[in-house]
C-alpha cells in the first residue's frame, strides 16, 4: 500500500450521513478512509477497457458500484483480490458492479498486452478500465495501490478504504447499499475466501521490515560501501555485516530511478529482514529468461521456499513481474535474504514482505 490516510467510519454511521473517526493505521498494515459524500467521479480516459464495453458513471446509475484501484505487481492488492472476486460473484445478480481501475506504478505496467495476459493469469474477470496515463486516479483524487470506492444507486462515493483489510466491514457496506437501493434476497454472511499463494493474508504480527524501492528515486537503507551512484554502471560490494532492514548490492549494476539493473552476470542482491515472505518485482531487461538462485542466511531455502523458486532456491526470470521467494513456515526472525542472478539483464524494482 502506497499511501498514509487516517480515519475509519462505521457502516451505520456512513448511512446515516457520519463521520465518525475511530482508528489510524501504520504503513503496512490496513488503513481506511472516510469519504465524505461526492458525487462519482467520471470513468473517460481508460486506454482500454476488458472484460466490458466501456462503462460510464451516468449509466451506471441505479447500480450499487465498488471502484477498485489495483497494479499487478502490488502485494496488498493481490492480498485483496480474492475478496473483491468473491463479492463480485455474490452481489452481481443482487445489483453491484465492481469495476477494476488498473493504474500502473512502473512503466513496464503500462504494456497493454500484459495487463490483458495478468488480468487473465489472475482471475478478474470483471471489468477492468486500464488507466495508464492516471485519468481515472486523479479524477478520484487517489493516492493508493488498492483502494476501494463504494458508490450508491444514485452516483453518489459513499465510503472509500485504503490499502487492505478491513474485510467484514467493506462487505458489510456493499449490503447496507444494495438493501438501500432495494436488492434483496443476498445472504447476509460475510464471504471467508481462502486467498493461497501470493493472495494469502500477510503474517502482520511478525512483519518488521517495510517495502523498499531499489531505484534511487524512492529508495532508503541502501548500504553498499560508497552508496548509489546515479545512472552509472559500478561495480559494487556487500558490507561484511548488514542491519535489519537494510539492503546492498554486490556485481556490476545501474541503478536508475525505477529499477537497478545487472549489467554481468552473477550480480546478487542481499537484504536482511524480518518478515515470513520475502517478495520482489523484477524482470528480465532484454526479454530472456534469467536464471536466479536465492539463499537465507546463505543456505538454500529448503521448506521456506516461495511459490517462484524450489527448495534449492533455484528459479527463472521470465517476465516482469512480482516473485514470491521465501514463505517461511516455521518462527520468523532476523535472516538474510540473497538473490544471485547467474546472467546479466536482470531489473529488479521493490521488495515487499507479508
Amino acid at each position: 500500500m502506497k499511501a498514509l490516510h487516517i480515519g475509519l467510519i462505521t457502516a451505520a454511521a456512513l448511512l446515516a450521513g457520519g463521520l465518525t473517526l475511530e482508528y489510524s493505521g501504520s504503513r503496512n498494515g490496513p488503513l481506511a478512509s472516510a469519504h465524505a459524500e461526492s458525487r462519482m467521479p467520471p470513468l473517460d480516459g481508460a486506454v482500454e477497457w476488458l472484460n466490458t464495453k466501456p462503462l460510464s458513471a451516468a449509466e451506471l446509475r441505479g447500480k450499487v458500484v465498488l471502484v477498485n484501484f489495483w497494479t499487478y505487481t502490488c502485494i496488498n492488492w493481490l492480498r485483496t483480490a480474492s475478496h473483491v472476486r468473491a463479492w463480485s460473484q455474490k452481489y452481481k445478480d443482487h445489483g453491484l458492479v465492481v469495476i477494476g481501475v488498473h493504474t500502473p506504478e512502473f512503466s513496464f505496467e503500462k504494456d497493454l498486452p500484459k495487463v490483458r495476459h495478468m488480468v487473465s493469469q489472475l482471475k478478474v474477470d470483471h471489468p477492468v478500465a486500464v488507466d495508464s496515463n492516471y485519468t481515472i486516479w486523479r479524477a478520484f483524487d487517489n493516492n493508493a495501490w488498492p483502494a476501494l470506492y463504494f458508490i450508491d444507486a444514485k452516483g453518489n462515493v459513499r465510503h472509500s478504504h485504503l490499502g487492505e483489510g478491513d474485510f467484514d466491514r467493506s462487505e458489510k457496506v456493499l449490503q447496507a447499499l444494495l438493501t438501500e437501493a432495494g436488492a434483496k434476497g443476498f445472504d447476509p454472511g460475510l464471504v471467508q475466501p481462502e486467498g493461497r499463494g501470493l493472495e494469502a493474508p500477510a503474517d502482520w504480527g511478525s512483519l518488521r521490515t517495510p517495502e523498499t524501492y531499489l531505484g534511487y528515486a524512492r529508495a532508503e537503507n541502501f548500504s553498499s560501501p560508497g552508496g548509489a551512484s546515479r545512472d552509472r554502471l559500478r561495480a559494487y560490494a556487500a558490507p561484511e555485516r548488514l542491519r535489519t532492514n537494510a539492503w546492498a548490492l554486490a556485481g556490476d549494476w545501474q541503478i536508475g530511478a525505477e529499477a537497478a539493473s545487472l549489467q554481468r552476470a552473477n550480480g546478487r542482491v542481499i537484504y536482511r529482514f524480518h518478515a515470513r515472505d520475502v517478495h520482489l518485482v523484477m524482470g528480465p531487461a532484454g526479454g530472456k529468461p534469467i536464471p536466479f538462485r536465492v539463499l537465507v542466511d546463505g543456505r538454500p531455502p529448503g521448506p521456506a521456499h516461495g511459490t517462484d523458486i524450489d527448495e534449492e532456491g533455484r528459479g527463472t526470470l521470465a517476465e516482469h513481474r512480482l516473485y514470491q521467494l521465501v514463505r517461511q513456515p516455521g518462527a520468523v526472525q532476523d535472516r538474510q535474504f540473497e538473490i544471485e542472478f547467474l546472467e546479466p539483464g536482470a531489473e529488479v524494482f521493490a521488495f515487499t514482505f507479508g
